[in-house]
């Protein structure tokens, strides 16, 4: 029995976590290279933890990366030059011991409103960056704080979910105070009014990219005033006027690339951007309904500009941007990560460009179900495996997010898209997503884990996943103190468990030990994500002989009848009965009935779970 295949987008909520305490630190490949500069960003994270804590280097420079295991460590403000706070519930007591070691902050990322009320507090003048998602609860008095705060800031994107409770008067807050921003991105606000946008122009000089992603409204003739814009997103904001957007927008004396995805833009307006612009380069539009149900635009001649819709072969004009044609087309972004042809432009229209279609890609599977078949087998699938190797981190989360999501056809009975799934595995998707999901970025090994699992719903993928050594990989993903990692693992586990071959290689890896010891570490926890999935791996691996016995060697008929007497949780309580049920109905073994049946307080759980009003326990 497959799991049901939940489907997830990419808010969250905060996970609390304890940090294990750390073990003697071992030599483990440290080196400088030949600047003096340590380069430890790929080793792995307990090593990390222990560099950081057993090292007090004086010299600034010779740490090159990101510090992301700050709690309780004591570390020397002379390391913090970027924080990411996505994995830890950030309280107003956590930021009070931070403030005073991270006068010499440059990089911040965080996750809720808590957590950016609480930063406020951080004395870090020099904080240039600023990332936030899950922001929904976010007002106006923290935004004017943060800005008012840090003057430095040159980047602040916030999204991509709602930031209802944000307005323009936040808007021009962040204008005034921060004269050098150079990139502003937000999310779900209900309006943006000419005079936010003006503060910005006349404030902000150096503003290249701007994105009011998601909006009601958004003053068009205004947005023609920033002519330092090359960036401009406003994807999914609704009540545009295009007369005025083709009016305003075509002066942009700078403008190079234009997003316009999931909007209600038409013929006239597009025609009349891509020729009257002289600087734009690139107009994405993707799954633009006003545009797709007109026939006589499908043929128009874009004279050399790159027009980005579910029906333009979209590799084949990216190949265009580069100066040279590229051997293969769907390899156009690798090719150009490897280029060494120190191209500036060409480098931010690609960086801008990765971020853009993940984020659309991303929010075009979760509002289209089941829709753009045709695109996503001969396109999407490809490009969201290609955004996988981006070097920025929220484009690989979101593209492990959107193959997660993708896939999946029908919400309420589990189903998903084989063929869009093989689509993927076509593409090199599952051992990108493999190498992800070994990544001690938590928040990557949960959404790569999520499209792992997802996709292995599919015999042919989950054939894939084994073969390439998914199995031990989910395994020691299940083991994680986190719990949005672990939910992901063990889910993959469960329909990796489902078919014959994948089965086999579990009952010979030593799976069931791992999923025994979750449901004693999960048991206590109050939620039943990783308990419901842990059990319904095991549920489908009793049937076979050799995992039966070894559930009885570690102790794990016990734990099933634990949860099946004393979990409240119906969703445990189903697949605990289910698994008893399929042990103790195993055909070549009488001995797993009796067993059942020896077991203490078993027939008394069962008895109990027969009485229930839920139709799938009894």
């Amino acid at each position: 029995m497959s799991r049901r295949i939940h489907r997830k987008v990419a808010r969250r909520e905060n996970d609390s976590v304890v940090m294990p305490s750390c073990p003697e630190f071992e030599n483990e490949g440290l080196s400088l290279n030949e600047e003096g500069i340590v380069d430890w960003v790929k080793l792995p994270y307990d090593t990390v933890i222990q560099l950081l804590s057993s090292l007090n280097y004086r010299d600034r420079a010779s740490l090159s990366s990101t510090c992301r295991t700050w709690w309780g460590l004591g570390i020397s403000p002379c390391l913090w030059q970027s924080l990411d706070l996505r994995a830890q519930k950030c309280d107003a007591a956590s930021a009070a011991s931070l403030a005073s070691r991270c006068a010499n902050l440059e990089k911040l990322q965080f996750r809720g409103a808590e957590s950016a009320e609480a930063i406020i507090n951080l004395q870090a003048r020099g904080l240039r960056e600023i990332s936030g998602d899950n922001c929904g609860r976010i007002t106006d008095a923290t935004i004017c704080m943060i800005a008012a705060r840090h003057e430095a800031l040159e980047s602040l994107v916030l999204g991509p979910d709602f930031c209802e409770r944000i307005s323009s008067d936040a808007i021009k807050s962040i204008a005034i105070c921060c004269s050098k921003l150079k990139k502003l991105r937000l999310s779900g606000i209900h309006d943006v009014d000419g005079n936010a946008i003006n503060a910005l122009a006349k404030h902000c000089q150096n503003l290249m990219d701007l994105g009011f992603i998601d909006c009601l409204n958004v003053d068009e003739e205004a947005l023609g005033s920033v002519v330092s814009l090359r960036f401009l997103s406003v994807s999914g904001t609704r009540n545009m006027k295009w007369g005025l957007v083709s009016q305003s927008w075509t002066n942009l004396p700078n403008l190079a690339a234009l997003d316009v995805s999931r909007t209600t833009i038409h013929r006239t307006a597009v025609w009349t951007l891509l020729s009257s612009s002289q600087s734009l380069k690139v107009l994405c539009a993707l799954h633009c309904p006003a545009l797709e149900k007109d026939a006589s635009f499908l043929t128009y001649n874009t004279e050399g500009k790159l027009l980005v819709a579910v029906f333009t072969n979209i590799f084949k004009g990216l190949a265009f941007l580069f100066a040279d044609n590229t051997k293969e087309e769907k390899n156009v972004f690798f090719e150009w990560r490897n280029l060494k042809k120190n191209d500036k432009n060409l480098d931010e229209i690609m960086t801008w460009l990765e971020w853009i279609l993940s984020h659309s890609l991303l929010r075009i599977t979760e509002i289209s179900q089941g829709l753009l078949n045709n695109f996503w087998v001969s396109q999407g699938a490809a490009l969201l495996v290609s955004l996988l190797h981006s070097s920025q981190e929220d484009v690989q989360e979101r593209a492990a997010t959107g193959l997660a999501t993708f896939v999946i056809k029908d919400g309420e009975n589990a189903g998903i898209d084989g063929g869009r799934a093989e689509a993927v595995m076509r593409h090199g998707g599952i051992t990108l997503l493999l190498n992800l999901a070994s990544s001690w970025r938590e928040e990557l090994q949960s959404e790569a884990a999520k499209a792992i699992a997802n996709l292995s719903a599919n015999v042919n993928v989950a054939k894939a996943v084994t073969k390439q050594g998914g199995i031990n990989i989910l395994a020691n993903l299940a083991r994680s103190i986190k719990r949005s990692v672990a939910e992901e693992a063990t889910g993959g586990l469960w329909n990796l468990s489902v078919w014959e071959e994948p089965k086999d290689a579990i009952s010979d890896a030593g799976v069931v030990k791992v999923l025994v010891d979750l449901i004693f570490k999960w048991s206590s926890s109050g939620t039943g994500g990783v308990l419901e999935r842990t059990i319904g791996a095991l549920a489908n691996l009793v049937a076979d002989d050799k995992c039966s016995k070894e559930l009885i060697e570690v102790g794990g008929l016990h734990a099933l009848v634990m949860l099946a007497r004393d979990c409240k949780l119906e969703g445990v309580q189903e697949q605990a009965a289910r698994a008893l049920a399929n042990f103790a109905a195993h055909a070549d073994s009488d001995s797993n009935d009796v067993a059942v049946g020896e077991e203490a307080g078993a027939l008394e759980a069962l008895v109990q779970l027969t009485r229930s009003t839920h139709e799938g326990i009894r």
